[in-house]
């Protein structure tokens, strides 16, 4: 027995020695700086240079159970994270707000009250509430009705938060993307018009809806129906967001066997575009109004008259990460400044409490990190995989929030912007991450649970490459296989 013992130690020091030559001697880019287990390591090496792509790519996995790094490569360097960013705002969120934590939009009437159902002042304050729907803004309209039946003026109050609507080292010509949505405290709809269009006649302009049906914004439809794909030209929706307007142009083509499709644009001044929507709620339960819409404060002895109280703000960190959502992000953050400094939310207080719950809470050296919005939109972010895992650690240690956490990231082959990777019956459902595109830089971050159901916390970091990010995101894939089956 003790002579079969040694047999197999002599042999395990073979092969981990044949691997070690293997990787010193095997031809590889200088930048690589690789430490981890042998046999994990020689199949990530394997796989990366395999795959025939050259980029800057950091990577480090960690064993939570033991705390033992697996693999790392590069991962002090740093990389523009893009929406990896949104870990460090999900998690500074939990820790500060606490899951349980609501956003409340109130509306208020003036000091004079309401007298033969006739109110001078109604004012609608907003609440920085990322998720405030159509629905909840129709019903607090049926509330105020109960009551009210002509208002003179109505006030919308969106002092909760600054008034900065982008964020630094944005870029300028985002445009009207679903995605560059404005921050305003008063934020409706995703500060979004959503335009469902599908073909009309041959000839004529596609039939299009818009949500909400508002005169805040003026649709210009010149695209045409076309039952040929000769000459076609792009289906194109653009708002006039050069000049500040909220006029849409449609224009290009639609094939007659076109599916219908929703398309999502953001608007301009999204406290205005609530005040127009609410008004025109309340005129439909109606209610008589015909007077200005005015963005003002709050007239110090207002009344309550109702409020519309929001999901958990697990379920806002749940649409934030599975679907990335970059308007909750940056609400997260000055709502973060506004409860834990006790002034109006802003980038500035919200991102310094964020760093110091990266440094005195989580241990990240925040000089040696820069963060400058809370969803990844700028490129002047700069983070390391070292970083991420970091917090991933942290956050998978909190029993208060862990299931938060874990049950907003996107699961691999199931929901979010995961749903249609990793869909092999060897990694589905066991990869919970947070994608993070940019042009020419693609990142993963999160958890892989091994084939022994042993959870990992890793982090994928590739910038500087130019086209597809297809290709890099098969990569991320392919690690992602590797350590689930480990």
């Amino acid at each position: 027995m003790k002579h079969q013992k040694y047999l197999r130690q002599t042999f395990a020091i073979m092969v981990y020695s044949l691997l070690f030559l293997l990787l010193g001697c095997s031809q590889a880019p200088a930048i690589y700086k690789v430490r981890g287990q042998p046999l994990l390591s020689y199949k990530i090496k394997s796989t990366i240079d395999q795959s025939g792509l050259t980029t800057n790519i950091g990577l480090k996995v960690v064993a939570l159970k033991t705390g033992k790094i697996l693999y790392q490569l590069n991962s002090d360097h740093l990389f523009t994270p893009a929406s990896n960013n949104k870990l460090y705002t999900a998690a500074a969120a939990l820790y500060y707000l606490k899951p349980g934590y609501n956003f409340r939009t109130t509306v208020w009437i003036d000091s004079s009250g309401i007298i033969d159902g006739k109110v001078g002042t109604l004012i609608l304050k907003g609440g920085g509430d990322p998720d405030l729907s159509l629905a909840s803004l129709d019903s607090l309209a049926e509330v105020v009705s109960r009551n009210i039946n002509s208002i003179d003026t109505l006030i919308i109050d969106n002092t909760r938060l600054d008034s900065v609507r982008f964020g630094e080292g944005w870029m300028w010509d985002e445009g009207a993307w679903w995605y560059a949505a404005q921050i305003d405290a008063m934020t409706l709809n995703d500060n979004c018009i959503d335009i469902d269009i599908a073909p009309g006649q041959v000839g004529q302009p596609p039939v299009t809806i818009i949500t909400p049906n508002t005169a805040y914004i003026t649709i210009n439809n010149q695209a045409r129906t076309v039952d040929d794909t000769v000459g076609i030209r792009a289906l194109k929706i653009e708002r006039q967001w050069w000049d500040f307007s909220n006029i849409f142009d449609i224009t290009g083509d639609i094939l007659i066997t076109a599916e219908r499709d929703t398309i999502y644009r953001n608007i301009d001044s999204p406290a205005r575009y609530s005040g127009q929507v609410f008004s025109e709620a309340l005129i439909r339960q109606g209610i008589s109004f015909d007077g200005p819409i005015i963005i003002d404060n709050l007239p110090p002895d207002a009344r309550l008259l109702t409020e519309n109280i929001s999901d958990s703000l697990s379920v806002s960190i749940r649409n934030f990460l599975k679907e990335s959502d970059n308007l909750t992000g940056e609400l997260l953050v000055k709502t973060i400044g506004l409860e834990t400094s006790g002034h109006q939310g802003n980038w500035k207080n919200g991102l310094t409490a964020i760093k110091k719950f990266l440094n005195d809470i989580v241990i990240i050296d925040t000089t040696a990190i820069r963060m400058v919005d809370g969803s990844g939109v700028s490129r002047y972010n700069l983070t390391s995989p070292d970083q991420l895992v970091a917090v991933l650690q942290y956050v998978y240690s909190q029993s208060g929030y862990q299931s938060d956490f874990l049950a907003a990231l996107p699961q691999a082959g199931f929901d979010g912007t995961l749903e249609n990777r990793m869909e092999n019956d060897l990694v589905k459902g066991k990869i919970l991450a947070k994608t993070g595109t940019l042009s020419g830089a693609s990142c993963l971050s999160g958890y892989v649970f091994t084939k022994a159901g042993d959870p990992l916390a890793f982090s994928i970091m590739m910038n500087g490459y130019v086209g597809s990010s297809g290709p890099y995101r098969q990569l991320q894939d392919d690690i992602c296989t590797i350590l689930a089956t480990h």
